[in-house]
């Protein structure tokens, strides 16, 4: 007999077997390849699926992974593959937010220059509180506001996975987490065709063009594509823009969780101060990507290799976390999830464009 597995025999006198279930429940599992297979071959298909509806229908991968996945959402109850689901939404996520440091670099935020730099910061705080505003209106409490702003504020899907790592499921149902996620991908599309005709309706040149749409699209691809709609020009200065605010993901989410301390913990059971400033492992490796990047000469096609890893690891772990929510939530839910996030991207728009005009 395996040491792993203790002998009933020895547990005899245990009439209920309560002794026997309670060593067996103390050693959890054993994650192996041949566990996280099916889940993550299932979260492949229906990722793969949603690249393919994107590239040849025009809408956002990340938006359609989310739909497949809450339609597939009936296949996670089967028990072979929750181990898979599981690691793709939380494994995958990291490691796509880390290769997101190969897209900026130190230099390329400097040569923003302070004013507009100020203005980005502004406009960031503005999402950031009209998100907490909209959850308070709407009776969604301040995670579900500090999720849709900083999501809004910051890189969209990415900043929202990544601030829902440190604000935790026993502080928001993953329900209202996965209506955010939607939401946040509806007003990325919706941005990506409106902004740039309101820029040229309103007759902005193209540096003010390319910092309204860099400042107000929460998708990294969306915003860089909405700049390159108006002029190469405005594509560069949204490119610029935007990656400043990827930058801001490390500094935004270590805030957020000094600022909330440790999920379920109180008083006496909080940490210490020293570790709750410390930031999760893939922000730290997230922003040694970036330092590397600013002083080390990357070889060719890279950053452009390292963005398509990344938007696809990304877009396994959207469509892993919709595959494992429950639908009858999110009907339950209604509308109410979806009112910070509209309110943190107009207040992000208002925002930007008084930057875009007055200051830049």
């Amino acid at each position: 007999m395996s040491s792993k597995t203790p002998d009933p025999g020895l547990f005899a006198g245990d009439l209920f077997g309560e002794v026997y279930q309670a060593e067996l429940v103390t050693k959890p599992p054993r994650v192996t390849l041949g566990v996280l297979l099916p889940g993550l071959v299932t979260c492949l298909i229906a990722s793969l699926a949603a690249m393919w509806l994107s590239e040849h229908y025009g809408f956002p991968a990340i938006l359609l992974g989310l739909l497949i996945g809450l339609a597939l959402h009936f296949l996670s109850e089967h028990p072979a593959l929750g181990a898979g689901l599981d690691f793709a939404a939380r494994h995958f996520l990291r490691i796509g937010i880390v290769l997101l440091g190969l897209q900026v670099t130190l230099m390329q935020i400097g040569a923003i220059g302070w004013l507009p730099f100020a203005g980005l910061l502004a406009i960031m705080a503005a999402a950031f509180g009209a998100g907490m505003l909209g959850a308070k209106l709407s009776g969604q409490g301040r995670y579900a506001g500090i999720l849709a702003g900083g999501a809004t504020a910051i890189c969209g899907a990415s900043a929202a996975l990544a601030l829902y790592s440190v604000i935790g499921r026993d502080r928001l149902d993953q329900a209202r987490f996965t209506i955010t996620l939607v939401g946040v991908a509806l007003a990325s599309a919706l941005a990506l065709s409106a902004y740039p005709l309101i820029a040229e309706t309103l007759g902005l040149d193209e540096v003010a063009a390319g910092y309204l749409v860099g400042a107000s699209i929460h998708d990294v691809a969306q915003a860089i594509g909405g700049g390159y709609a108006i002029s190469d020009a405005a594509g560069a200065q949204a490119t610029i823009i935007k990656l400043a605010r990827v930058a801001l993901l490390a500094p935004v989410v270590a805030l957020v969780a000094l600022w909330l301390g440790e999920a379920g913990a109180s008083g006496e059971s909080r940490k210490p101060m020293w570790r709750r400033v410390s930031m999760p492992w893939f922000i730290i490796a997230f922003l040694s990507l970036v330092l590397v990047n600013s002083f080390v000469s990357m070889p060719g096609g890279v950053a452009e290799n390292g963005l398509a890893v990344s938007k696809f690891l990304l877009l396994l772990a959207v469509t892993a976390t919709a595959m494992r929510s429950r639908l009858s939530l999110l009907l339950e839910a209604g509308w109410r999830p979806m009112a910070p996030v509209i309110t943190a991207t107009l207040a992000s728009f208002a925002m930007a464009l008084f930057v875009a005009t007055m200051l830049i």
